[in-house]
């Protein structure tokens, strides 16, 4: 993959997505945008030649904004991440834990630390952003006051960590994807295991989703995801987005998608990409 340029993420400088980005791309430049949507029009428009996006979470699921946006960006999965996420409870420099009385943060980040947010007797503010809650806190000090917030937050905004790893579930996992603009991008390599993601809409007839995914099961393909989407603000579930193990080229997975697309009225691969070593941890 790139090792240089830009790589686009929601939120603000010492999110997770900014830490993901560091871990995966340490060479590129990490870009915050306020929100998904702009996140995917920098890739879009090539101001930023990636972008590392949150699909999904160990605990809170999936990311809804980002599965409305997913199908239609116009844009291709080349890698996918997963990061541990884990929380700090930070004060400006000088703050006693003793003295705090409010936290903020981003609502599920403070339902993920509801143990020790109960523990501390802390009254809770929500913020847009975990990262946001530490920037806002460095720009009007108050020593009554915490951010729940990762660490690389600290870091940038000069504040202080009262308590470490705060977070109730040690497991608790995001799952980024790495997208890029490039419409046929480099396949992987054949040594590595891949997953490979496609969105499909089913024809209307009796059992048609049934029959489409007949031929997965028939040979023997691994499908991992398959989630259904509102089109166009109609109550049905029609449109489909699915992962499964395996790259086209298989033979099997090449016979499924061949019944596949015999039931089905749109068909397209999102991307190709190595599975993270991570994934079987998981």
């Amino acid at each position: 993959m790139m090792s240089q340029g830009r790589i686009a993420f929601q939120g603000e400088l010492g999110a997770n997505s900014h830490e993901a980005c560091l871990a995966a791309f340490p060479d590129m430049t990490p870009v915050p945008h306020p929100t998904f949507e702009e996140a995917f029009e920098a890739i879009k428009t090539g101001d930023c030649q990636l972008g590392m996006i949150p699909v999904e979470n160990s605990i809170a699921g999936r990311v809804a904004d980002v599965h409305h946006l997913l199908p239609n960006s116009g844009l291709k999965i080349i890698g996918e991440r997963f990061k541990p996420i884990h929380f700090q409870l930070m004060a400006n420099p000088g703050v006693k834990l003793e003295d705090v009385t409010v936290v903020q943060s981003m609502p599920i980040a403070l339902a993920q630390c509801r143990k020790t947010v109960r523990r501390l007797k802390l009254k809770t503010e929500p913020v847009g952003d975990t990262a946001l809650a530490a920037l806002l806190l460095s720009q009007k000090p108050d020593p009554h006051r915490a951010a729940i917030s990762p660490a690389l937050s600290a870091e940038l905004y000069g504040l202080e960590i009262l308590a470490r790893d705060i977070e109730d579930e040690h497991s608790n996992t995001t799952r980024f994807l790495v997208m890029t603009a490039d419409k046929t991008p480099p396949a992987p390599a054949f040594t590595d295991p891949c997953i490979t993601s496609f969105t499909f809409k089913v024809r209307n007839l009796p059992a048609a989703l049934y029959k489409a995914l007949g031929g997965f099961a028939t040979n023997g393909v691994n499908m991992t995801k398959l989630e259904s989407y509102m089109e166009n603000g109609a109550f049905t579930a029609t449109f489909f987005y699915a992962e499964v193990d395996g790259r086209p080229e298989d033979r099997g997975l090449a016979l499924a998608f061949e019944e596949l697309q015999f039931f089905s009225e749109k068909f397209e691969i999102l991307g190709v990409y190595p599975a993270d070593p991570f994934r079987s941890r998981v």
